[in-house]
């Protein structure tokens, strides 16, 4: 068991499932997080799923055009309170991440 498995075996596990799926999936990796986008919405994900998210949906080019469209493609099935929170959860995801990566930069700064 690795350092991070034994300080967080929760989010390792997650990790571990991701890793399962994309090597599993027949979906392109960009078609893939996409999908995972319109699940989480569908689901009403809290905001640190999309977090968990994030990272994986970055390196494979998706921007936030491509998640505005894709809530919108959803909003039908979905319906309105789970667009407003989905979108309610990614801009405080961002904004967190944001923060951490500013926290970063000052660290870094300052060493």
């Amino acid at each position: 068991m690795t350092m991070a498995e034994e300080e967080a075996p929760v989010l390792a596990t997650l990790a571990d499932i991701t890793a399962v799926s994309l090597e599993r999936s027949t979906l392109e990796p960009r078609e893939l997080m996409l999908a995972r986008i319109a699940a989480l919405a569908a689901v009403n994900a809290p905001g640190a799923s999309y977090l968990l998210n994030a990272g994986t949906a970055v390196d494979v080019g998706i921007t936030l055009e491509d998640i505005r469209g894709v809530l919108i493609a959803v909003a039908p099935i979905v319906g309105t309170p789970r667009i407003v929170a989905a979108s309610t959860n990614l801009v405080q995801t961002l904004g967190f991440a944001l923060e951490m990566a500013e926290a970063e930069l000052e660290a870094e700064a300052g060493d």
